[in-house]
């Protein structure tokens, strides 16, 4: 990721929130000015707490589609954030992404590890893929994969 590749990232981001937020009934103008100050917001999270991971952009066919945060810890990869474009989801870039993660900690004698809301639709691929469920954090469930 180059910083040529944050307008793209801020518009991920609102694709991920863009249904939730549209439940308030905020005005468009007012949501997107919601969503654009939460990703400012969370890049600036990322940049102090994890300046360090791996900051990846998908692509397919040159063009973004997703991204990939990885932090790379003593006993773990932390996967700080991994999101797709709508017209990118369900279709195994997802699953396979994962499993290259997977691979990769496998290698490393590693585990992998992500924060999932609760409600998020992947959390089915997560459990398929063979992640567990190790803490309750509120509206996150800390999920792990150990080889």
């Amino acid at each position: 990721m180059a910083e040529a590749d944050l307008p793209f990232v801020a518009v991920l981001y609102a694709s991920t929130r863009a249904e939730e937020v549209a439940l308030t009934g905020w005005p468009i103008d007012g949501q997107r000015a919601f969503l654009a100050q939460q990703h400012e917001a969370q890049h600036s999270h990322y940049r102090i707490h994890y300046a360090d991971m791996a900051w990846l952009i998908l692509e397919r066919d040159g063009e973004p589609v997703g991204r990939l945060y990885l932090d790379e810890r003593t006993d773990e990869l932390r996967i700080v954030d991994i999101s797709l474009l709508p017209g990118a989801r369900g279709l195994g870039f997802g699953r396979a992404l994962l499993e290259d993660v997977q691979d990769l900690a496998r290698a490393g004698g590693k585990a992998v590890s992500i924060h999932v809301e609760k409600n998020n639709p992947a959390r089915q691929l997560y459990d398929r893929i063979g992640f567990a469920f190790v803490e309750d954090k509120g509206v996150y469930d800390l999920l792990e994969w150990r080889s």
